[in-house]
C-alpha cells in the first residue's frame, strides 16, 4: 500500500507520491494535477467535488462552499441545500477525492497520508485536518508544515548546499514565512511566522471592492450569486494581471453594469493594506531565528499567489534580493508532502535525508501571579521556534506556607497572562508541607514532531505524575511506543556520550596549552556548553563540527610550534567569540 502526499489548500488541493527516485504528482480524473478545494450539492442530494463543484460557484452559491479551509478548527457551518456540513466534513470530500485519483493512477489501495498545512495552524486546526483525513478514509499520523515541504522539495532537486532561505508561502487562504537552513542531509526549519487570514481569496475580494469603488458599485448590496461573480471574474484578472501589464475587467449580467482597465499598479494601490501585512511575518522570523536578511542566501516564494507580479517585487523590495527562479510556485508543497510521504515509508534513497521542524507556539505551564493575583503568568518552557523534537524542563517552587498540593495547568500560546492563552490540559501533585519556596517540583515537557506532548512532573521527595496529550486518532499504544522513541531527547546533551568527549578533549587540551592558545581553548569550551544547554541538535551538530575542527588546528600547532596559533573564525566572532 502505497503512502501519498496531500497539499490541502484552501483554493486548490494536489496529491504527490515517491516513486522511481522522485516525488511524482498524481493527476485527478480530469488528468489535471490541480484539483479545486469546492464543494457543491446538486438539486438530487449527490455532492460534487473539485473542478464540477467550482463551476457552480455563480450558477448555484448557495449550494456550492469554497475557501473553507480558513475556518478549521472552528464551530462555523455551510448549509448546502438540505444538508449541513462542517469545514472539516468538506475537507474530507477533498481529501476523499484525492485518495481516490491515488488509488485511480497507482493501482493500490492508499490508506495513509502525510497532508500540509499552514506553519501556523494552531493545535485545534492541526486536530480538525487529522480528523477530516479520517473521514476520508486516511491515517495520518504526520503533518507537515507547508514551508518545510517546500524547503524539502527544493533540497531535493538543488542538493545539499549549506544555505539560509527565506520561503514564503502565500497560497489562496494563508500566508506562511519560514527560515529554513540547509546542513549536510539535514533541512532544519528554524522559525515560523505567518498570517491564517491573509491569501490571494483577500486580493480577489480586495480587487472586486475596488473596482466596484470605481464603477460607482455599491460591492455589499450586490446578491449573493453578482458578489461571486465579481470574485470570479477578478480573481481571472489578477491571474492574467500575470502576464499582462493591463486588462480589462466587466460585468454585466443584466442588472449592473461596468468595465475598468486594471493594471498591477492598480492593483498595489487597491491592496495596499494587504501588502503592508506581509511584511510583519517576514520582519518576525528573522528575529525570532536571529538571522540578518543580510544573511540571507535564498528567497523561495511558493503558493499560488506568489505567481502575482506585484508580490514578488513587493516583496524583493522589501528583503533586496530577487527570488529564486523555477521554484514551482504551484505544486512545491505537494512535491514536498510526496518525498515526506517517501521518509515516512522509509524508502531507502530518502533514508539519510532529515527534516526538522519547530514548534509554531509557546508551550508553558501557569505561574502565581504576586502582583496580580487570580491573573497567573504563562511560564513558557518550549518557546515558540524550538527544533522538533525536543524536551525541556522547568523548576518552579510553592508560593504559601504549608502548601501540600501544586496545580499544574498546560497551555500554548504567546500572551503573558494564561487567561489568553490556550488551556490543553491539568495535573495535580502532591508536595510536603513546609515554608513557602522551600518545596520545589520539577516540570519537563517533551514534544514531538507529530503533536505529542508529554508533561512529566516531579517532586523533591520522589513524587511524580504525568500528563500525555494526544491526538485523538492516536491510540494510547502509539502514543507509549513515540514515547519511548523520545526517550533519549531527556537525556541533556552535555551527559551524552560523543559531546562529552568533545569536551574532554577540549579539556585535555586546556591542560597541554599555554597563554593564548589557553585563552582560545577556555572560550571555545565556555561556548560549547552554552550552545549545547540549548538542546537544540541542529545548533549542537554545527557546533560540534566548528569545534572539532578547533580542536584540530590547535593540535597542529602543537605539533609545530614555528606555525601561529589558530584564529577564530568570523563564524565564531558572531556566536559572540
Amino acid at each position: 500500500m502505497a503512502i501519498i502526499g496531500i497539499d490541502l489548500g484552501t483554493t486548490n488541493s494536489l496529491a504527490a507520491v515517491w516513486r522511481n527516485g522522485k516525488s511524482e504528482l498524481i493527476p485527478n480524473a480530469a488528468g489535471k494535477a490541480l484539483t479545486p478545494s469546492v464543494v457543491s450539492v446538486d438539486e438530487d442530494g449527490g455532492v460534487l467535488v473539485g473542478r464540477a463543484a467550482r463551476d457552480r460557484l455563480i450558477s448555484h452559491p448557495e449550494r456550492t462552499a469554497a475557501r473553507f479551509k480558513r475556518f478549521m478548527g472552528t464551530d462555523k457551518t455551510y448549509t448546502l441545500g438540505s444538508r449541513t456540513f462542517t469545514p472539516e466534513d468538506l475537507s474530507s470530500l477533498i481529501l476523499r477525492s484525492l485518495r481516490e485519483d491515488a488509488e485511480a493512477y497507482l493501482g493500490e489501495t492508499v490508506e495513509e497520508a502525510v497532508v500540509s498545512v499552514p506553519a501556523y495552524f494552531a493545535e485545534a486546526q492541526r486536530a480538525a485536518t487529522k480528523r477530516a483525513a479520517a473521514l476520508a478514509g486516511l491515517k495520518v499520523e504526520r503533518l507537515v508544515n507547508e514551508p518545510s515541504a517546500a524547503a524539502v522539495a527544493g533540497h531535493i532537486s538543488e542538493g545539499e548546499e549549506d544555505k539560509v532561505s527565506l520561503v514564503f508561502d502565500l497560497g489562496g487562504g494563508t500566508l506562511d514565512v519560514s527560515l529554513v537552513e540547509r546542513f549536510g542531509n539535514v533541512v532544519s526549519v528554524t522559525a515560523v511566522s505567518g498570517d491564517n487570514r491573509l491569501g490571494g481569496a483577500d486580493f480577489d475580494l480586495a480587487i472586486a471592492r475596488g473596482f466596484c469603488e470605481d464603477g460607482h458599485l455599491d460591492f455589499d448590496s450586490l446578491t449573493p450569486r453578482q458578489k461571486e461573480l465579481l470574485i470570479r471574474q477578478a480573481e481571472t484578472c489578477k491571474m492574467a494581471l500575470t502576464n499582462q501589464e493591463m486588462v480589462i475587467m466587466s460585468v454585466d449580467d443584466g442588472t449592473i453594469s461596468a468595465a475598468l482597465t486594471l493594471s498591477n499598479e492598480w492593483l498595489i494601490r487597491k491592496c495596499e493594506t494587504l501588502f503592508r501585512r506581509m511584511t510583519a511575518p517576514i520582519q518576525r522570523v528573522f528575529l525570532d531565528g536571529g538571522v540578518s536578511p543580510r544573511e540571507l542566501d535564498d528567497l523561495v516564494m511558493v503558493g499560488g499567489s506568489s505567481h502575482m507580479p506585484a508580490v514578488r517585487r513587493y516583496i524583493a523590495r522589501f528583503l533586496r534580493k530577487e527570488p529564486v527562479r523555477d521554484s514551482r510556485p504551484d505544486t512545491a508543497v505537494a512535491l514536498g508532502a510526496g518525498i515526506c510521504a517517501g521518509m515516512k515509508a522509509r524508502v531507502g534513497d530518502l533514508r539519510e535525508l532529515v527534516l526538522t521542524d519547530v514548534c509554531p507556539f509557546t508551550l508553558g505551564v501557569a505561574r502565581y501571579n504576586e502582583s496580580e493575583p487570580g491573573r497567573d503568568l504563562m511560564s513558557p518552557i518550549i518557546e515558540r521556534n524550538s527544533v522538533l523534537p525536543t524536551s525541556k524542563m522547568g523548576i518552579y517552587y510553592t508560593v504559601r506556607d504549608g502548601q501540600d498540593r501544586v496545580d499544574v495547568r498546560v497551555y500554548q500560546g504567546e500572551n503573558r497572562y494564561c487567561a489568553d492563552n490556550t488551556l490543553l490540559g491539568t495535573l495535580q501533585i502532591s508536595v510536603p508541607p513546609a515554608p513557602r519556596g522551600e518545596q520545589s517540583i520539577r516540570v519537563r515537557f517533551t514534544y514531538d514532531i507529530n503533536g505529542l506532548l508529554e508533561v512529566e512532573v516531579a517532586g523533591e521527595a520522589g513524587q511524580s505524575r504525568r500528563l500525555v496529550l494526544q491526538n485523538k486518532d492516536m491510540t494510547a499504544a502509539e502514543a507509549e511506543r513515540r514515547l519511548q522513541e523520545l526517550s533519549h531527547l531527556k537525556l541533556h546533551p552535555r551527559d551524552q556520550e560523543e559531546y562529552r568527549a568533545m569536551v574532554a578533549r577540549g579539556e585535555r587540551l586546556y591542560a597541554v596549552t599555554v597563554g593564548e592558545l589557553r585563552e582560545q581553548v577556555a572560550e571555545m569550551l565556555d561556548w560549547y556548553q552554552r550552545v549545547l544547554s540549548t538542546q537544540e541538535n541542529l545548533k549542537i551538530a554545527k557546533a560540534t563540527k566548528r569545534l572539532d575542527r578547533f580542536f584540530d588546528q590547535a593540535e597542529a600547532y602543537l605539533g609545530d610550534a614555528a606555525l601561529p596559533p589558530p584564529e577564530l573564525s568570523e563564524d565564531d566572532e558572531e556566536d559572540g567569540l
